[in-house]
C-alpha cells in the first residue's frame, strides 16, 4: 500500500509518499483553502502514486473530520470532503498528534509543537490524545500560544521567547503528568537550553506518524 502523508502548517504545507526520498513543500498562510491546497499538491505530485492519504491538520479533529477552521489558514476546512478530493481513503489527525505519534518511543510523553502556533498532544502507552493547550490563559490575559508562537518570537526576540519556553514546558509537563516532553515544530531548533526532561524532536517525525496511522513504518531513512 502506497501512502501520501500531508503535514499542513500555518506557514507551509509539506508532503511525502511511499517510495519518495524528497518531500514537496509550498507556502500556506491566511488565504490557503482546502481546495487550493489539494490543487497545488496535485500539481506538485502529478507523477506520484498513492492508495491512501494521511493528513496532519492544524486544529481539532473528531471522528476523522476537522471540527474548527485553523487560526492561521482560510475558512472552509470543516466541511471539505478530502476523500472525494483525493479519490481514496483519508485519515485526518491533528498535526501535533501526528508528529507526536511519530516521535513516540515509550511511557507517557507530552509533545509541544513550536511553530506558527503552539501544537500539543499526549501519547500514553502508545495511545494518542490530541490536546488544545495553545489558547489556555498563561500571562497578562494572554495565552500560551501568544507567548510561544511565531508572532511572539518575532515581536519579543529569541532571548525573551526562549525564557517563556523554559517557563511553560515545566508547567505543561506537570499539568499533564508525563515522563518527558518532546519539542517539535519549525522553531524548536531555536531552543538553546532544553528544559529538564525535554528532548528536541525532528519535524520529519510528522511523516513517520502519518505512515504509522496505516500501521506501516516510514519507508525511508529518518
Amino acid at each position: 500500500m502506497d501512502i501520501l502523508v500531508i503535514d499542513i502548517g500555518g506557514t507551509n504545507i509539506k508532503a511525502i509518499a511511499t517510495g519518495r526520498q524528497k518531500r514537496v513543500k509550498f507556502p500556506s498562510g491566511s488565504e490557503m483553502t482546502p481546495a487550493e491546497m489539494v490543487r497545488q499538491l496535485k500539481d506538485a505530485t502529478s507523477d506520484w502514486k498513492y492508495d491512501v492519504v494521511s493528513i496532519g491538520y492544524p486544529g481539532p479533529v473528531v471522528d476523522n473530520h476537522p471540527v474548527a477552521d485553523p487560526h492561521n489558514l482560510a475558512a472552509g476546512w470543516t466541511g471539505f470532503d478530502f476523500a472525494k478530493a483525493f479519490a481514496c481513503p483519508v485519515k485526518i489527525i491533528n498535526d501535533a498528534a501526528m508528529q507526536a505519534y511519530g516521535s513516540y518511543d515509550q511511557g507517557r510523553m507530552l509533545f509541544l509543537g513550536l511553530g506558527t502556533g503552539l501544537g500539543s498532544a499526549l501519547v500514553i502507552e502508545g495511545v494518542i490524545q490530541p490536546l488544545e493547550l495553545a489558547h489556555l490563559p498563561y500571562k497578562k490575559g494572554r495565552t500560551f500560544e501568544d507567548y510561544l508562537g511565531v508572532d511572539s518570537l518575532e515581536k519579543r526576540g529569541k532571548k525573551k521567547w526562549r525564557k517563556h519556553v523554559a517557563k511553560v514546558v515545566p508547567i505543561l509537563q506537570t499539568a499533564t503528568q508525563t515522563d518527558h516532553v518532546v519539542l517539535g515544530g519549525g522553531n524548536a531548533e531555536l531552543v538553546k537550553d532544553l528544559p529538564e526532561n525535554a528532548t528536541l524532536g525532528d519535524n520529519r517525525n510528522a511523516f513517520k506518524g502519518g505512515f504509522k496511522l496505516w500501521a506501516q513504518t516510514m519507508p525511508f531513512s529518518n
